[in-house]
């Protein structure tokens, strides 16, 4: 679109909808590391827990600023 000198305003509402299609993907697969990934280090404790617990506070800061 870009290359095409469509108007900008229409590729700006085209990168809107791409991010909002996709939103739903990344919580999901949010949702799955935790429930899978996170839950499991929990409960095993030690170093690999706060790890993740670290890894998946990272991953829900940069989807609330994206």
């Amino acid at each position: 679109m870009v290359e095409e000198e469509t108007y900008c305003i229409d590729v700006l509402t085209q990168v809107a909808a791409t991010n909002a299609a996709l939103q739903p993907c990344a919580l999901a697969l949010l949702d799955e590391r935790l429930n899978c990934c996170v839950t499991e280090a929990i409960v095993e404790g030690g170093e690999q827990a706060r790890t993740k617990v670290n890894e998946a506070s990272k991953t829900i800061a940069r989807l609330v600023r994206a």
